[in-house]
């Protein structure tokens, strides 16, 4: 990746309560794989070129439908994040 298309996401603090160990590391890998598919794909977020810091972001609730994994869950609070860089 060329130097001045590289970015460096932190995420202080993300809560996941009621996930087991094993789900926790699932959520993370695919947040952090969907993350970097959307930013490869789609680019930057018109609100990150700026200052490039977010200080809060909220994505909102997810409804947990029945059969969703902790994998799927991930992807879907990857895709939020990605949005709310938007605004």
């Amino acid at each position: 990746m060329d130097k001045s298309k590289q970015i460096n996401l932190h995420i202080n603090e993300l809560v996941l309560d009621g996930f087991t160990i094993k789900d926790q590391h699932h959520f993370g890998q695919a947040l952090q794989m969907e993350l970097q598919r959307l930013l490869a794909e789609q680019g930057i977020p018109s609100g990150l070129h700026n200052s490039g810091a977010v200080a809060r972001l909220d994505g909102g609730e997810l409804n947990h439908a029945p059969g969703n994994n902790s994998a799927q869950l991930g992807v879907q609070v990857a895709q939020r994040i990605y949005g709310g860089f938007g605004r």
